[in-house]
């Protein structure tokens, strides 16, 4: 793979929920530093002056006395506050050990990507709770039901208004067994989720084969990109191969993303040449283009489905915009999330910070952030009204899909359906597909997740549908690129124009923008 020098430190790089390894990122620091005091220049001077007389009379003359260590860890919350980006964040001793604890892999807590909600301009004083990102496969958050979009708005009676990201992590976390309440807001309703903690085991990838009257076709959910994916990826290819494949369906939904080098590997595997992705931040080791090599792991001749929806973001992006700006894949499903910037770590002995350093564009030169990557075809899962919502908080608080469950574990498809339709005459105001899907699932909370599910997954069914449309080749062949897409989106909404992140040119400056959320 083609790339310029400074990859192996770029590659190492949090586009998603991981984080960056400390000894990859130790060096960074004290050239982002110097060049940030050279481009402010007598100004960054005198203010650093007076923060620091400011610093030690705070020190020396404050009523009470006070710990060096607590203002220091004060102010510098405030300067990276001041950013105005919530994932460019100051991160204290406990922190940081929680971060690496995430990157193992494995950790106590209930399943969830999340993230502070965005700040609108002109709702200043709305407060902003913490959002659901997607939830984990067979974990309490993703059992329960939670998802993509859903709000936490406290956590054990605690609003979330003030807390960070990652303030919320620490309290979501806890012994294994203990239970936390989260109340979760979905549209206008209000409901509590009571969850056990686990131990959450973070898998890589899910595959089946799936057969058809015309042959199998290989079915491959990435559920998230880690130094262990790529493995996980080509061995579930070399069991297609093994077993014969016509097609390959890709399903990056709710995948919240990951290591850089590991989207850019899986991407490499199914592209034999054309730009994977390219960085650009103000620093010039920040700006960067990967390529892909000649070799595949996919065929060329076999079509290419890839799943996405709002829970897709990051490296899930990064993906999708390398399979649809160079005609390998059809985009099927929903928006994606909209995050487009690259994070570091930077460690200061027993604490650090994260900060955005650089935004990604996809090969047709677009930076999704804010904006995300439409579908080429879209599936929308229905939405609730207001009273649809509260009537879900209703049902969900009543207890009577768990006492089904509970009553009748091995309940046929026909039964679960029939005590849908008692909820449907129950005055329960929701769709009653909607209602089989939640006695479905609360059945299958206490086993492992399937493959895929083709009773209820529309957009999955539209897949495999259009693997043996005739038309496919020529579909692909005339779907627009990202960027033809994010422009024709921005130019129907004024608002969303104004909002999106701007270009920005290669060592040019760059705001922080949206970046990895941390996982509960």
């Amino acid at each position: 793979m083609s790339r310029s020098g400074n990859d192996h430190r770029l590659a190492w790089s949090a586009v998603g929920a991981a984080v960056v390894l400390a000894s990859a990122l130790a060096f960074v620091a004290p050239q982002a530093v110097a060049q940030a005091t050279d481009s402010s220049g007598t100004d960054a001077r005198r203010y650093m002056g007076q923060f620091e007389d400011a610093f030690r009379f705070v020190l020396q003359n404050y009523v009470d006395p006070v710990e060096a260590k607590k203002l220091y860890e004060g102010a510098m919350k405030g300067l990276f506050e001041s950013l105005g980006d919530p994932y460019s964040v100051f991160l204290d001793e406990n922190m940081l050990s929680d971060m690496t604890d995430i990157t193992s892999g494995q950790f106590g807590g209930v399943g969830l990507y999340i993230g502070k909600q965005e700040k609108d301009p002109a709702k200043a004083d709305v407060p902003r709770y913490i959002e659901i990102e997607s939830p984990i496969d067979d974990t309490p958050g993703a059992r329960y039901g939670l998802q993509s979009g859903d709000l936490i708005v406290k956590i054990d009676g605690e609003s979330t208004a003030p807390l960070s990201s990652f303030q919320a992590q620490q309290k979501i976390r806890g012994p294994v067994g203990t239970e936390v309440v989260l109340t979760i807001r979905r549209g206008e309703a209000e409901f509590d989720a009571k969850l056990t903690r686990a131990i959450v085991e973070i898998p890589t990838v899910k595959s089946a084969l799936i057969p058809t009257a015309a042959g199998n076709i290989g079915y491959l959910r990435i559920i998230e990109f880690t130094a262990a994916t790529r493995a996980a990826f080509e061995s579930a290819i070399a069991d297609f191969d093994k077993a014969g494949y016509r097609a390959l369906v890709l399903d990056v939904r709710n995948d919240g993303g990951g290591l850089l080098q590991s989207v850019i590997q899986i991407s490499d595997d199914l592209l034999d040449s054309g730009t994977i992705v390219s960085t650009k931040g103000r620093n010039p080791f920040d700006n960067s283009t990967s390529r892909a090599r000649p070799s595949v792991m996919v065929a060329k001749d076999k079509p290419v489905i890839l799943l996405i929806n709002k829970g897709s973001a990051s490296a899930s992006e990064i993906l999708a915009g390398a399979l649809k700006d160079n005609k390998r894949a059809y985009l099927v499903g929903e928006n994606t999330y909209g995050k487009g910037s690259v994070q570091q770590i930077f460690p200061l002995d027993s604490t650090g910070y994260k900060m955005t350093t650089a935004r990604y564009y996809t090969p047709s030169d677009e930076n999704i952030d804010k904006t995300g990557i439409p579908p080429d075809q879209e599936i929308k899962e229905p939405e609730l009204t207001d009273s649809q919502s509260a009537s879900l908080a209703k049902l969900l608080d009543s207890g009577k899909v768990e006492a089904f469950a509970k009553a009748h574990p091995d309940a046929t498809a026909q039964e679960r359906d029939a005590f849908a339709a008692t909820l449907a005459k129950d005055g329960y105001d929701l769709p009653e597909r909607l209602l089989r899907i939640i006695v479905k699932n609360q059945l299958g909370r206490t086993k492992p997740a399937p493959a895929y599910d083709l009773e209820f997954d529309t957009a999955l069914n539209a897949a495999l549908k259009l693997v043996d449309d005739p038309n496919y080749p020529a579909l692909l062949a005339k779907a627009k690129s990202v960027k033809e897409l994010v422009e024709a989106k921005k130019a129907a909404d004024p608002a969303l124009k104004a909002a999106a992140a701007p270009a920005g040119k290669a060592g040019g400056p760059a705001s922080g923008l949206p970046a990895p959320a941390p996982k509960d």
